[in-house]
């Protein structure tokens, strides 16, 4: 170990991180907030103990050249996750002027919200573990030529691949629908108004998501002729640009090839010398009429059933959203940080039929089950959902089913952190009514309270335990959605500094 220390500081600066990590549980599940928005580095099936190791190299290490290159390796061994021992962490990448060119599998935080304090993005969220894959991006705003610094862009696109193949065959014992070799394609763009430095801006843009390829199961049983997805070349470019059709629909129903989804996003910021405040919105949509909220609707009759004949749509409600609100007190070390968030997704397009047919003209796309999809196994990877963890993982799951079985709730959340006496602590607290499903509903809504209570400590450099970090944590859940529970835990981190020579 000490060789590979000695010849990676020759190189130049690396950092190290070691950590452990100690959770207690009484109850069946963890805690919602001790599990929640960790990258997938978590259990929610009770105690748990997890050691992390990573060695990492910073673009800013090139701060000064136009071109920086950075690299990071960071490997989870524990005991009550979904795997004894993963690679959580390992990528390169390459820097030039605006671009960023990563390959390898990273960590990417989310748009638009504090990483800390808020629930959780709807589509690209960090409550599941990273894909491997390649992305290019502009991952900076790039203020666009002409327009006197008013006008900036950012963005990315990415292609990767699932890695829990073995996770799913294991968790529905090839029982229930599951999928081989899926692939991920994600892409997003953001435009910022106002000019940097200014203290009102408006940024506003699209995340959108696509799973495709692979072989999907669709009763678990290997024995059945299993539904080949689209793959290859031709799968990316539908997966880039919605095109094509799944292949065991009939032609007359045919819908865009693989499991398309996104969100708008929304955000207004005003920052002035000792506060700021921001507002957001993310509109989450799984195909286009909840993407558009306006779908044609003027099919003909009896022969001419699937013939376009009148100027007619169907406008949905705009019901299903999240709305952030965001403060900064810049100069309150005791409350710093503080943010409130509302979740709405009862209406999905309401509970309806989706297609038209020959007995029914009317063309209403609604049931949009959200995070869930009839070929793929959902807007989950290894048993979390990739988005918001207010949508109930499949993990929570008792029956096998690899599906998010409570999609249509609302919830209010909040979030608040400070830094008084060299300490660090947040507090997160959640309030949510569920109802299942479009398809199964439960009987009674079911109601679920959250909350998080957490305190760290970073040693000074001058202190002789220089470069630790300690936080412990208390959390309950007291709802229907994932059990009643208590948990703490514990957190140790050190951080090394590998200088150049």
């Amino acid at each position: 170990m000490g060789c590979l220390l000695s010849a990676l500081s020759t190189v130049a600066q690396w950092d190290m991180h070691i950590s452990t990590q100690v959770t207690g549980v009484n109850g069946e599940h963890t805690p919602l907030w001790l599990n929640a928005n960790k990258y997938g580095v978590s259990s929610v099936d009770g105690s748990s103990a997890i050691a992390r190791v990573g060695v990492f190299r910073s673009l800013s290490c090139d701060s000064a050249r136009q071109w920086a290159w950075g690299a990071g390796a960071d490997v989870v061994m524990g005991w009550g996750l979904t795997g004894s021992c993963l690679v959580q962490q390992a990528y390169g990448e390459l820097k030039w002027k605006h671009g960023l060119l990563t390959v390898g599998s990273k960590e990417q935080p989310m748009e638009f919200r504090d990483q800390e304090l808020s629930s959780g993005a709807q589509t690209l969220g960090i409550n599941a573990h990273p894909f491997p894959g390649v992305r290019l991006a502009l991952p900076d705003y790039w203020e666009l030529p002409f327009t006197k610094g008013w006008l900036a862009f950012k963005g990315h696109i990415f292609y990767g691949m699932q890695t829990d193949d073995n996770w799913q065959k294991d968790f529905t014992n090839r029982q229930s629908k599951y999928t081989e070799r899926a692939k991920l394609h994600t892409k997003a763009g953001f435009l910022r108004i106002g000019k940097a430095g200014k203290p009102f801006s408006v940024e506003a843009g699209i995340e959108m998501a696509c799973q495709y390829g692979g072989r999907s199961y669709l009763y678990g049983d290997e024995s059945a002729a299993p539904v080949e997805n689209t793959d290859g070349l031709k799968g990316m470019i539908h997966a880039l640009i919605p095109g094509g059709g799944e292949s065991i629909e009939p032609d007359e129903y045919r819908n865009t090839d693989g499991n398309h989804l996104g969100s708008w996003l929304l955000r207004a910021n005003y920052d002035a010398e000792k506060w700021g405040l921001s507002v957001y919105g993310d509109h989450f949509f799984e195909d286009h009429s909840s993407m558009l909220h306006l779908d044609y609707d003027g099919y003909g009759t009896g022969e001419a059933w699937n013939v376009r004949q009148d100027s007619r749509y169907f406008l949905y409600d705009f019901k299903d959203i999240m709305l952030g609100l965001e403060l900064r007190l810049k100069s309150h070390p005791f409350l710093n940080r503080f943010v409130v968030e509302y979740l709405y997704t009862k209406y999905q397009g309401g509970p309806i039929y989706h297609d038209h047919t020959q007995q029914r003209p009317d063309h209403i796309s609604g049931n949009d089950n959200f995070y869930n999809h009839y070929i793929f196994t959902g807007w989950q990877h290894w048993g979390q959902v990739i988005g918001n963890p207010l949508y109930r993982s499949p993990l929570y799951n008792n029956d096998g089913l690899i599906k998010v079985e409570n999609n249509r709730f609302w919830a209010w959340h909040f979030g608040l952190s400070g830094n008084p006496m060299n300490l660090h602590y947040r507090v997160l607290c959640s309030l949510q009514e569920g109802l299942g499903t479009y398809d199964s509903p439960v009987l009674y809504p079911e109601q679920s309270f959250s909350v998080l209570v957490e305190v760290g400590h970073r040693f000074s450099a001058t202190s002789r335990f220089a470069g630790w970090n300690v936080t412990g944590a208390v959390a309950m859940d007291r709802d229907d959605l994932r059990g009643n529970s208590l948990g703490l835990q514990l957190t140790l981190l050190r951080l090394f500094s590998l200088n150049s020579k």
